[in-house]
């Protein structure tokens, strides 16, 4: 495939399915404090933004009612998708600095919400899990700016 001549470089767009359009709406401005794009109350399709992107297209979330036809000639579904271990979405990840983790912890805390910390020690990284409304895993993941990956001991000689 060398002649392939692209390479895709961000995520421009995570697009979900959802049971219930408002509650997840809800869930990703008033909890996550993710900015909606266009009106959240038009009940069937609500673009949010993550991030700046990459050249020119920042990064969405959008959240489509299960029945909407959308992009790329996704088709609706009159029956609400499958979520949590039935589903083929196994999460999402955000990331944010590692600073703000502990923020997170006190804001769920705050909120009353469930939510568990992970540590992946071989990547450096830290995630705080917690549900949305239609049973999706969402993670805020960020990096330890102290660690330091396991040292390369191949460049070493023996006498």
């Amino acid at each position: 495939m060398s002649e392939r001549n692209f390479k895709a470089r961000a995520i421009g767009e995570i697009a979900i399915r959802c049971i219930d359009l408002d509650a997840m709406v809800a869930f990703y401005r008033d909890v996550i404090g993710l900015e909606p794009l266009n009106d959240p109350d038009n009940g069937r399709i609500v673009f949010l933004r993550i991030a700046e992107g990459f050249a020119g297209h920042t990064a969405i979330l959008a959240l489509f009612n299960h029945d909407v036809e959308g992009a790329g000639r996704t088709r609706a579904s009159v029956t609400p998708p499958k979520t949590g271990p039935s589903s083929s979405l196994h999460h999402i990840a955000l990331s944010l600095p590692w600073d703000e983790q502990d923020a997170v912890i006190a804001w769920y805390e705050k909120l009353g919400r469930d939510y568990n910390v992970e540590h992946f020690d071989w990547v450096g990284w830290r995630g705080v899990f917690t549900f949305d409304p239609d049973g999706n895993t969402v993670e805020l993941v960020a990096k330890d700016p102290d660690w330091v990956g396991p040292s390369d001991t191949s460049s070493e000689t023996s006498d």
